[in-house]
């Protein structure tokens, strides 16, 4: 029989989201696993008891939940997940699909204000994600998340979405009794069984891929991107009973000015646009959070124990692990192995071939389901987490290297 997690209780693991972009995440639990063997520590229970997810990073989240009393062999099998991906297990790339997809949006610009029929029949989404459904279902086997909670192996997992209905963030979770629902303005937490819907909500990423119908309290509401509306990212770990967590985001920290894009005269194409509206979903609330925990700590410090024990606010030990390079140049390498439909649809976007295209090449980032780019930044994952393992240590309490 597996013993429970080793994790010190209030242990938190932050996955965020960015599409392939989340392959980085596989590769630094990679490295935290790599760590936790070379210091001979309890292979069984994973390292945290406390899992948070967003968007791709909430499938990441799931499939570590749901392997929590294997740590090493849950990474495994994450890693595996990611070193064999192709296009086609996440969305529909084939010229016929293309072509049909393109087909509805031309006929809807053209005829759609002319008729209501018409208006009703408008196309979902620019791509078809029902193949990520069919692998998820396949990979994930979230009816063991009960039996881990009632077992001590994970106090929480969550995945957070975004209500079209209401314009709430919403955080789906799956918590140990003790945990209640909380709300804030325009976020709520809603207690439940975590199932491929909610990875489904939180992963589809807006106007790329079809929001998803979930039922709520006998209410039925269009469920996106958990990174959409997301003002406070960290939050969720803090309300489940955090009281450290290890954050592993996509983008380097912070995400550097591209100096060569300042006094650029061309208009900027369709692909940087929409680039830098993803970025501000999935990026930039990150980055703002971490500096906002980091102000908060530091002003709690400066307050007498005695006082700080009259407040709510608690200090919230916070490491964060980032790509150590930019991932739109490392996508520049791989952006051939994209399906020819996905590539024609980059490049009437604007994304151009060669090294100073990396601004309107990092959307393909969030579409390059490819194992040559996800293995590239898996590796890269690695790397960066052994870099930071006396940091990594001291965050879990393991021993030193000699």
């Amino acid at each position: 029989m597996n013993l429970p997690s080793p994790a010190r209780p209030g242990t938190a693991l932050l996955l965020s989201g960015g599409g392939a972009r989340a392959a980085y995440q596989a590769g630094v639990l990679q490295g935290i696993a790599a760590l936790q063997r070379r210091h001979s520590l309890p292979a069984g229970g994973a390292p945290f008891d406390i899992i948070v997810g967003t968007s791709a990073g909430a499938i990441n989240a799931a499939a570590l939940a749901c392997g929590a009393d294997h740590f090493q062999v849950a990474v495994a099998r994450l890693a595996a997940f990611w070193s064999h991906f192709h296009v086609e297990q996440v969305y529909r790339a084939t010229p016929r699909h293309a072509l049909a997809a393109s087909a509805r949006w031309f006929a809807l610009m053209l005829l759609g204000w002319l008729s209501p029929r018409w208006r009703g029949l408008q196309p979902h989404s620019l791509l078809d994600n029902a193949p990520l459904r069919a692998l998820l279902q396949a990979q994930l086997p979230l009816d063991r998340l009960p039996g881990l909670l009632r077992q001590g192996h994970l106090r929480a997992l969550a995945v957070t979405t975004s209500c079209y209905g209401s314009g709430e963030h919403v955080v789906f979770y799956d918590a140990v009794e003790q945990i209640s629902d909380w709300a804030r303005a325009r976020r709520r937490a809603v207690r439940t069984s975590i199932s491929i819907e909610h990875l489904m909500a939180s992963a589809a990423i807006p106007l790329l891929f079809p929001a998803t119908r979930i039922e709520v309290n006998g209410q039925a509401a269009y469920y996106g991107d958990g990174s959409m509306r997301q003002i406070t990212p960290i939050a969720p770990a803090i309300h489940l009973g955090a009281q450290r967590v290890l954050v592993v985001g996509v983008s380097s920290a912070p995400e550097p000015v591209d100096e060569a894009g300042l006094g650029d005269p061309a208009y900027p194409s369709l692909a940087q646009v929409a680039n830098h509206a993803l970025a501000s979903i999935f990026l930039d609330t990150l980055t703002a959070d971490a500096e906002r925990l980091h102000r908060i700590n530091h002003t709690l410090s400066l307050i007498e124990p005695a006082r700080r024990a009259e407040s709510a606010l608690r200090p919230i030990e916070l490491l964060t692990i980032m790509p150590s390079q930019r991932l739109d140049r490392v996508a520049i390498r791989h952006t051939a192995t994209l399906p020819r439909p996905v590539r024609t649809l980059m490049a009437i976007l604007g994304m151009r071939g060669g090294a100073p295209s990396a601004r309107s090449s990092a959307l393909a980032t969030y579409l390059m389901f490819e194992a040559g780019f996800t293995t590239e930044l898996m590796r890269l994952g690695e790397a960066d987490a052994l870099a930071q393992q006396d940091a990594i240590c001291r965050f879990f309490g393991w021993p030193r290297s000699p």
